[in-house]
């Protein structure tokens, strides 16, 4: 199923963010069955009908909220901050961002909410993942493409060690996190990034 989130009238970008920001809250809240687009209409200040103007079904709202979330990993980098001529700066200032959105309560409730939904609704499962872990993976190895290219490391298959490096970060601490068992200190985190970029960059050194 391909969903389509970019149809209807022109958006105003205030409204469309308290759109955005009201519906990430019920689906998290509630599930992605038992959200109410009425309650988002409510929350945001913005009519039932202008929603669905913009998005003509619930799962392509559900995934415009998913990419809003997505896309602060990058939009929150400093500009010029991916220069493919130095891939440990620009790699650990990706890696601090994503450790940063993967600690977050909004993200660690829309994972637990989404696992609860698999197998139930599986276009907003294939919605989720597309925009989320799907979509970080392709900027990241959008990236590291460019780093390839710069010959600042060598890096035959870019999609593949995107994935790796994103899944460096998915170990014990995140585990703990998931289950509610406490969140890693900011000190442990910075290290997790140090090392992670350390090993990432040793292994495809030129």
């Amino acid at each position: 199923m391909t969903i389509n989130i970019k149809r209807g009238r022109p958006r105003d970008p205030e409204r469309m963010k308290r759109v955005l920001e009201a519906a990430s809250e019920q689906f998290i809240a509630y599930g992605f069955a038992q959200a109410s687009v009425d309650a988002i209409a409510k929350l945001s200040g913005v009519s039932k009908v202008t929603i669905y103007s913009y998005f003509p079904t619930k799962e392509a709202l559900f995934a415009a909220a998913v990419g809003r979330i997505t896309d602060t990993v990058f939009a929150s980098l400093p500009p010029g901050a991916l220069d493919p001529n130095n891939p440990e700066v620009a790699l650990t200032m990706i890696g601090t961002s994503f450790l940063r959105l993967k600690r977050s309560d909004e993200v660690v409730g829309a994972y637990r909410m989404m696992s609860a939904t698999a197998g139930e609704h599986t276009a907003a499962c294939q919605a989720f993942y597309k925009q989320g872990p799907e979509k970080l993976f392709q900027q990241v190895a959008q990236y590291l493409r460019a780093v390839n290219a710069a010959g600042s490391l060598s890096i035959a298959s870019p999609d593949e060690a995107a994935d790796q490096f994103l899944a460096l970060f998915l170990g014990s601490a995140h585990i703990r996190v998931m289950f509610g068992l406490g969140k890693p200190s900011a000190i442990e985190d910075a290290n997790l990034v140090r090392s992670n970029v350390a090993l990432f960059v040793r292994a495809f050194r030129v």
